[in-house]
């Protein structure tokens, strides 16, 4: 078997879903968790599910690539979303692309997983003005945060979440 740690991006189908609530359900607290219900819902609504493979890492015993990471991205506003980060944009934004969840699998950090899926989200804008995010700064995230500064995000806003605390800063990139 070979090493090839190329990332590869595919879009999303039902057979992923439930290696992608077990990828979403591990990222708990970075994100909120989803149960199986939630995560189909995602699957149906959103602009973009993209499913990052990368060679060598989580292959299973066929050497079939495992998805190492994902991303819902939804397109705003019109959704019928509860998400007060979602809605948060929507009273901001004429239209927009929202990142509501993206997770890298802990053995794929740092082969540019992360940058490939924002990357081809980003491209799938047709005239949306921004891609927005938020990311948690109560509990922090400091992987998260690092990672949009570096790729052009500025901070736009933060706000409390829930009632367990947390806070999220609102993110955007003009597009």
């Amino acid at each position: 078997m070979t090493d090839d740690r190329r990332v590869r991006l595919r879009p999303g189908t039902s057979g992923d879903l439930p290696a992608i609530e077990g990828m979403n359900t591990a990222a708990v607290p970075a994100v909120n968790d989803l149960s199986a219900e939630e995560v189909a819902w995602f699957a149906e609504v959103t602009h973009t599910f993209l499913v990052a493979e990368v060679g060598g890492v989580g292959d299973g015993p066929d050497g079939v690539p495992a998805p190492a990471g994902f991303l819902f991205g939804l397109e705003g506003p019109g959704i019928d979303y509860a998400s007060a980060n979602y809605r948060w944009f929507c009273e901001r934004y004429e239209r927009f692309l929202y990142v509501d969840r993206i997770v890298v699998d802990p053995p794929a950090q740092g082969l540019g997983v992360g940058r490939s899926l924002y990357e081809a989200f980003a491209v799938r804008a047709d005239g949306q003005s921004h891609l927005c995010a938020e990311v948690n700064v109560r509990p922090r995230n400091d992987r998260s945060l690092a990672f949009h500064e570096a790729f052009g995000f500025r901070a736009v806003g933060e706000q409390e979440t829930g009632s367990e605390g947390k806070r999220v800063r609102m993110f955007a990139l003009e597009l």
